[in-house]
This record gives C-alpha cells, sequence and structure tokens, in this order.
C-alpha cells in the first residue's frame, strides 16, 4: 500500500514541477502575433488550396503581414476578401480579373474516345498515362480517371450526360488544383473575359492528329488560325495553335476558319459591331488607330464612323475611346 501512495505522491510531484515549468516556459517564450493575422485569417476562405503560391491560409495571412505579401493572391476569396484585408491594413485595395479553368481538349467522354485498350486499373489519370501512355489512341488527350474533380475543393467541375468533364464558370475559383491534377497538362487558368479557346493538345501532325481524335476536333496545325488573326495572338507551337491570351481579344475570328473546330466561341452568335454616338465623337482618330481590321473611317476632329461590314466587334475600339462614345449593338 505505501508503494501505491509513495507512486501516486511521486507523480504528482513531478506534475506539478513539470507544470510549473511550462507555465514558465510559456511565459519566457510567447511570441507576440499581430492582431492583424488573425483578422486576415478570418477573412480568408480556410479551404489552404494552395492557390496563393502558400501552405495554406494562415501562412498566406501571415506572409501578407510580415512580408508584404500581395493581397490579390487568394483565388476563393476573390475581390471581396481583397477588399475587406486592405482595409485591415489601411492600404487601397489592388484587384485582379478573375480566372478560370480551361480544358484544352473535347475528348474524353463515353462514345467521343478511340480506346487502344480496356483499362481496368487504379482509377487515377497519373496511374492510366503510365501504362502504355494511356488507353486513349491520342497520347495527348483526356484519360478520363477524373483526378480533376478529386482535386476540386469547390464543386466546379462535373460530368455532362456524354462523360465529358465540364467547368461551372460560377463555381469555378481558379484555384488551380485541377491545373496541378491533371497529368497530361491539359487544364489552363485563363482570364474570365476570354471567350474564345483552342480545345485541344495535340502535337501529332495533320492526319495522325485527326485520325487519333475520337471527336474529330483535333487541331490540324493548318495555321489558318495564325493568318486570320488580327492581332497576332495566336502561334504554332509544335504542330499545334496556341492562343496569347493578352493579346487575344476574343473577337473569334479564328474559330471561323478553322476547319475541324477545335477552336470554340461561344459568344460567336451574340457578338455585336461597334456603334459610334455621334454627338459625343470628338474626331480625336484614337479608335481609327487601334482598330485591327480598319473598319473606322473619319478625319482629325470630325465624327468618325463603323464599316459594320469590317467589324469584328473585338471591342478594342470601346476600350481605348476617351468619350466612352462607342457601344457594341
Amino acid at each position: 500500500m505505501s508503494i501505491i501512495l509513495y507512486s501516486i505522491a511521486t507523480l504528482g510531484i513531478l506534475g506539478l514541477i513539470y507544470g510549473i515549468g511550462l507555465a514558465f516556459a510559456s511565459k519566457k517564450f510567447h511570441v507576440e502575433v499581430d492582431p492583424k493575422i488573425e483578422e486576415i485569417n478570418e477573412v480568408l476562405p480556410g479551404v489552404n488550396c494552395g492557390a496563393c503560391g502558400l501552405p495554406g491560409c494562415s501562412a498566406y495571412a501571415e506572409a501578407i503581414v510580415t512580408r508584404n505579401e500581395e493581397i490579390n493572391k487568394c483565388a476563393p476569396g476573390g475581390d471581396a476578401a481583397v477588399k475587406v484585408i486592405a482595409k485591415i491594413l489601411g492600404i487601397k485595395a489592388s484587384t485582379k480579373e478573375r480566372q478560370i479553368a480551361v480544358i484544352h481538349c473535347q475528348s474524353g467522354g463515353y462514345d467521343n474516345t478511340f480506346l487502344r485498350y480496356n483499362y481496368q486499373g487504379i482509377c487515377t489519370c497519373k496511374a492510366a498515362v503510365l501504362i502504355t501512355q494511356g488507353p486513349n489512341l491520342c497520347n495527348y488527350g483526356c484519360v478520363f480517371q477524373n483526378d480533376c474533380i478529386a482535386a476540386c475543393k469547390f464543386d466546379a467541375i462535373h460530368l455532362d450526360k456524354n462523360g465529358m468533364r465540364i467547368i461551372d464558370k460560377e463555381k469555378c475559383t481558379g484555384c488551380g488544383a485541377c491545373v496541378k491534377a491533371c497529368p497530361r497538362n491539359l487544364i489552363e487558368l485563363v482570364p474570365i473575359s476570354k471567350q474564345v479557346h483552342i480545345l485541344c493538345s495535340s502535337h501529332d501532325k495533320g492526319a495522325e492528329a485527326k485520325k487519333r481524335c475520337g471527336n474529330k476536333t483535333a487541331c490540324i496545325g493548318c495555321g489558318l488560325c495564325v493568318k486570320k488573326c488580327p492581332v497576332e495572338a495566336i502561334e504554332m507551337q509544335d504542330n499545334l495553335a496556341v492562343i496569347d491570351y493578352e493579346k487575344c481579344v476574343s473577337c473569334g475570328q479564328c474559330a471561323s476558319v478553322c476547319p475541324t473546330k477545335s477552336i470554340v466561341d461561344p459568344i460567336a452568335e451574340k457578338r455585336g459591331t461597334a456603334f459610334i454616338i455621334e454627338e459625343n465623337c470628338i474626331g480625336c482618330t484614337i479608335c481609327k488607330k487601334k482598330c485591327p481590321v480598319d473598319a473606322i473611317e473619319g478625319e482629325v476632329k470630325k465624327v468618325h464612323k463603323v464599316d459594320p461590314e469590317k467589324c469584328i466587334g473585338c471591342e478594342i475600339c470601346v476600350n481605348v475611346c476617351p468619350k466612352k462614345t462607342i457601344e457594341i449593338r
């Protein structure tokens, strides 16, 4: 009995000593946390997606306060988070255009993909591409094991009735998780204002690319889009047409000449033409100089006019007009 009491007493004394030691250490080595870090961390969505380039939201909050990290890197938080963080820091909000994911492939569905074998392995895209470059005949296309869907924390990618992966523009935050998950590098983040996309990633030559694409929408490297683009936003890279989104004005001219429809233009039927409100035009000629297709006529200090037959609805004139007197109708 005495042994038991001795043991209890010993453990109690040791616990007391360690408790006093921990209390002293917590006081001695206490690190003050800037309250702004905690405030910013509460503003961030807490999904720890890594879009900001840091391990998580708390790390990003700390970097903003201690290392002057840019406050507009949280894709899920968007402009709303930027404005609140700017208010906390007492600085001007610096927003940037929202980005969304685009899948550069139109195959990968139930009935639009040519298969070289029936894949029955581990259900991940990374595993599938390790087995003779994947089950689909195109060595560059989607292998339809849905790693992108699994990676998305916002339920922004779903399958349509044909088994194609579809991006929900309303839900997509541009965090980039799906981009990292795709082993074929088919997914890219692009500004949401850009509407025209090349939905192919094949580097096979012409006839071979079309033969391997079950959807028959492969880029065949014909170069017609390059010649047609009025702002030189498309170039050929190893048999594949690629859009420079910084130059692209979403005019859709490339899509209009693409023989395989590998370039999509969802706003083709909605696109209007420029119209100059005459009573507000000061004849500065800026719109005329910037028009890539010479669709605007007029002399200095005289009312300008748009030739609707030439206008491609690119909206460049709308954006450069100092009097905001040009509309798309």
